[in-house]
């Protein structure tokens, strides 16, 4: 086996930055490779396209890798950024890690900058652990994208025209922030511990909040979408009953919740449908073992409680024995 290499990057640039620090990694994708980076701010967009890589801060969550993107941002050469082009970190490559990091797109409040990405997230085998990802609309996009845009151009970015290659993610005890469609994406995902914070990002405070924490765009035939095992959703800002858990991007979404402690914020009918009738057939949003103020109350119709048996069968072990793949279905 390879030896393990590592490189180490401090926010002073003496060492060079953390996009050098990438670019000067081994050719060799079998040789794994670590960045440690040291505590301070990162002010950088940084893609990350080699596999077997780790980027970790050698304190958690004191290293912040920050940029300031947003969808409405207007380019040098005419037209907008578009929600693809936001990203601080992209990640375009399988088995990476981070870890103890912050991730922050600070573009500013939603209503003035739009779509705002944290994370892009873009590799089968990515853990995320101890990190904090942080934003206000769509914060973090677990890959790949849909197969078709519904609006012309939507999908303008680095990924638009790559194939839609089933993946699975994992984030484990991480702290994930926003305020409308902040997890959202076709991956299956695995949400072990996390703190899911619901935050109302407008500047303009003068009419009702409404949130949606999940924007789920499972393919068709996938057997996981997203899964929220044991996570706190929990509110910033938010007044009660605003925020619903998921709703469907696309109509087989699925999202389910295993064991998570819901707050207030949480709204009585839990998900909500995007006005697509074809997804109350099609889509998947089940809970099983929530506790809390936000777990209570008249449910939506087409949201399913699990029995006891059914929430016992997902288990990480098959989520992770899918590979994201084709199965007979999670819910």
């Amino acid at each position: 086996m390879p030896a393990y290499v590592t490189r180490r990057v401090a926010p002073d640039g003496q060492n060079g930055t953390l996009g050098a620090a990438l670019r000067g990694l081994p050719a060799d994708e079998r040789i794994p490779a670590r960045i440690l980076l040291s505590p301070g701010v990162y002010r950088e967009k940084v893609s990350v396209v080699r596999a077997n890589t780790v980027i970790e801060s050698e304190i958690p969550r004191a290293a912040r890798i920050v940029w300031g993107d947003g969808a409405r941002h207007l380019l040098a050469g005419g037209g907008k950024r578009g929600t693809f082009r936001t990203a601080t970190l992209f990640v375009d490559a399988p088995r990476v890690t981070l870890r103890g990091l912050v991730i922050e797109n600070d573009a500013g409040p939603r209503d003035a900058v739009g779509q705002a990405i944290a994370l892009y997230a873009d590799g089968d085998g990515l853990l995320a652990e101890d990190c904090a990802l942080l934003g206000y609309q769509d914060t973090l996009f677990t890959a790949p994208l849909p197969p078709h845009e519904i609006e012309k151009n939507g999908f303008i970015g680095p990924k638009q025209f790559a194939p839609r290659i089933p993946q699975r993610q994992t984030y484990r005890r991480c702290t994930i922030r926003g305020d409308v469609d902040f997890i959202f994406g076709g991956a299956a995902a695995w949400f072990d511990r996390c703190d899911i914070v619901s935050a109302d990002g407008r500047a303009d405070r003068h009419t009702p909040f409404t949130g949606f924490v999940a924007a789920p765009s499972t393919p068709q035939g996938q057997e996981f979408g997203y899964v929220f095992s044991r996570c706190r959703f929990l509110s910033q800002d938010c007044p009660p009953g605003r925020v619903y858990l998921a709703r469907p991007w696309r109509e087989w979404g699925k999202t389910v919740l295993l064991n998570c402690e819901l707050g207030p914020h949480i709204a009585p009918a839990g998900f909500d449908d995007w006005q697509k009738p074809l997804a109350r057939e099609t889509a998947c949003f089940a809970e099983y073992g929530c506790t809390g103020p936000g777990a209570s109350g008249p449910r939506a119709p087409f949201a399913r409680r699990l029995d006891p048996a059914q929430a016992a069968a997902l288990t990480y072990e098959r989520f992770w024995a899918s590979r994201g793949g084709w199965g007979t279905g999670s819910c």
